[in-house]
């Protein structure tokens, strides 16, 4: 996985925020409700907010496999007691501090799954209710990636042809703001 990583997206560890900016021309955002409201307060709202990511994510798994890559952060380079039900990856320090109390590490686990609509409607709830952040889900070649968060999710594809395409199509998820936040 971390040799496939590195060929694709070499300028940015596997951290989901840190990918934006690198890779700015393959990049997309779209939010999980109208107005680019950030909460579900409903069983109607959370309906369209699992709507927008699983639609997506067939977009750009249907069919295939797909790796669900899951942070645990920690100020501790050790392994955390608890960790995801996954296989461990990779721990990378991700805010290097001459203090060791202000360092941060990101210890990373994957599982490996067929891509399903729906198959991750729980951990997608969870996220879009902030309880759990900083998820990939990506194909097994790593080509494409999809990283959602509370309010939406950011969206990695194979090329600025690719994006438009996928951005023009749900061009109604888009922010209204220039920057694409």
């Amino acid at each position: 996985m971390t040799e496939l990583w590195q060929q694709r997206w070499p300028l940015c560890p596997p951290v989901g925020y840190k990918l934006r900016d690198p890779y700015r021309d393959v990049w997309v955002r779209f939010h999980s409700l109208p107005e680019s409201k950030r909460y579900a307060e409903d069983e109607g709202e959370y309906a369209v907010v699992l709507e927008r990511y699983n639609t997506v994510l067939d977009e750009l798994f249907a069919g295939m496999d797909v790796y669900v890559i899951t942070p645990v952060w920690t100020t501790d380079p050790s392994l955390p007691p608890h960790q995801p039900d996954a296989g461990y990856w990779q721990s990378l320090l991700v805010r290097d501090d001459p203090d060791p109390e202000f360092r941060t590490y990101c210890h990373l686990f994957a599982s490996r799954r067929p891509w399903q609509h729906g198959c991750i409607n729980e951990t997608l709830r969870d996220i879009a209710d902030d309880k759990v952040a900083g998820i990939l889900i990506t194909d097994i070649l790593m080509r494409r990636i999809h990283h959602p968060y509370d309010g939406g999710a950011d969206i990695f594809l194979t090329t600025p042809q690719e994006r438009d395409r996928m951005r023009d199509r749900h061009a109604i998820w888009l922010s209204s703001r220039p920057t694409g936040l």
